[in-house]
């Protein structure tokens, strides 16, 4: 409460002492006290000043119609901020604009909206710049060097194994749930069998490409699915050339196939080539591998594309190369596989890639820290020995998983392993087939994390 209390007729005097008393006949130790309140034009308070008691209501509503400097001169704060109060809110005009100091949180009553178009549209990117990119429908944000996606779509956690194998089971496609373990599911059909093809995807599209059909003819074909819809592919567009036993992986936004094999007398190749994901279109021109290779093992972070040993001429490779998927360009030395050999399996979380059921080596599996260079380090091993399974990425963030394959017959093993710790794999289930020299993919691998 009010310590001195003042009416409208009450006397006003002043002392010597500069105590000013409204209805009073002494000020010797009155304070200020003014019935009926004030507005800043009619109160100038210079220097810093506090009200140390009040009473009746404050106006908690105030409108600025000039420019306002709140830290500098006498019209600064002790601490040189406003601050709004829980539950509270600051309602800040059109074109209002801001020059030295920051916003830590700030309200705005109308939409905001950030710059929008297609990719080809995008501005020039200064760090920190959103962007709302109508070809892909998502938020981008310019970190400086690229712009990158944010990732606003909750993953299912589905991995797809399409065709392989013999005739009989060419155009099969199943599904499995990574986070549940369990056997798999009829998913679609190919409209002709194919094997030695490669599988990627993002959290909504899956992606194969190439291979050779029943009557061993090459393919440059890429056809697509919708991961949580089921049912037939749709024709994508094609590949450079003709290519079998290649691999890929992916980004949220960008598919890369690496190596393979074409007709003699080019055999194994070095080629690195990509599609945009979110659009139909064929393959671009990407870089080269240090070494031609066919049936690598292949994964990403949101960042980088790794791509480990395969079959070369004439021997097998242990060497890992590793490139920027936004970018293109040649790839770069990243380090050695723990032993030479091809036609494994590959899965990633966002930090740590595992390869695994390589020929030759059919039950050790490895692993890499993507983020670094080095070679791999011993993981665990596989309940069983077979090779020539999934050709590309079958991962969560957390659970890699290795199906199919042979040993030496097709079989339709699957199993998996925990990726952030080391140990040998467990039983995860069974496919609907037996088969080898499939592709696969997912929508939740470790190159899903808004990039």
């Amino acid at each position: 409460m009010a310590e001195i209390r003042q009416g409208y007729l009450d006397d006003y005097t002043q002392n010597t002492s500069g105590n000013i008393g409204i209805g009073t006949s002494s000020a010797s130790d009155a304070k200020l006290e003014i019935i009926g309140g004030t507005t800043s034009q009619e109160l100038n308070v210079t220097g810093i000043a506090t009200f140390g008691s009040v009473s009746g209501f404050i106006e908690k509503h105030t409108t600025y119609t000039e420019n306002v400097n709140i830290n500098a001169g006498d019209s600064g704060t002790l601490s040189g901020e406003i601050i709004v109060g829980v539950g509270l809110t600051m309602n800040v005009g059109t074109s209002v604009t801001s020059s030295q100091g920051s916003l830590h949180s700030l309200k705005i009553s109308s939409m905001f909206k950030p710059p929008s178009g297609t990719t080809a549209t995008r501005p020039v990117g200064k760090p920190g710049s959103l962007f709302y990119n109508f070809d892909f429908k998502t938020i981008e944000f310019f970190d400086g060097s690229s712009w990158r996606q944010v990732d606003n779509v909750t993953t299912r956690g589905r991995g797809v194994f399409i065709g392989g194998g013999t005739p009989a089971h060419m155009r099969e496609i199943d599904f499995i749930n990574i986070q549940s373990r369990g056997n798999s599911q009829s998913f679609g059909s190919l409209s002709a069998g194919r094997r030695l093809m490669a599988g990627l995807g993002n959290n909504t599209r899956g992606i194969y490409g190439g291979g050779i059909d029943v009557g061993n003819n090459y393919l440059d074909t890429i056809e697509y699915i919708t991961i949580a819809a089921g049912g037939n592919p749709i024709d994508f567009g094609n590949l450079t050339a003709t290519n079998l036993g290649l691999n890929a992986l992916a980004s949220s936004t960008r598919g890369v196939f690496t190596g393979g094999y074409r007709p003699a007398p080019t055999k194994a190749i070095d080629v690195i080539q990509y599609v945009e994901i979110s659009t139909l279109g064929d393959a671009l021109d990407f870089g080269d591998l240090n070494f031609p290779r066919y049936q690598p093992g292949a994964c990403s972070s949101p960042t980088r594309g790794v791509v480990a040993a395969g079959q070369a001429n004439p021997a097998n490779l242990t060497h890992i190369d590793f490139f920027t998927i936004a970018s293109k360009g040649n790839a770069t030395t990243f380090g050695e596989l723990g032993d030479d050999a091809y036609g494994g399996s590959s899965g990633a979380s966002s930090t740590r890639g595992i390869f695994g059921a390589f020929e030759d080596d059919k039950k050790h599996i490895h692993y890499i820290t993507i983020a670094s260079t080095g070679n791999s380090i011993y993981f665990g091993d596989l309940r069983t020995s077979f090779s020539s399974c999934a050709s590309g990425t079958v991962s969560s963030q957390t659970r890699a998983v290795i199906a199919g394959g042979r040993n030496p017959s097709n079989v339709n093993t699957i199993e998996s392993v925990e990726i952030a710790t080391t140990g040998n794999a467990v039983d995860f289930g069974e496919r609907t087939i037996e088969s080898q020299q499939f592709g696969g993919l997912s929508d939740s691998h470790g190159g899903l994390g808004g990039f």
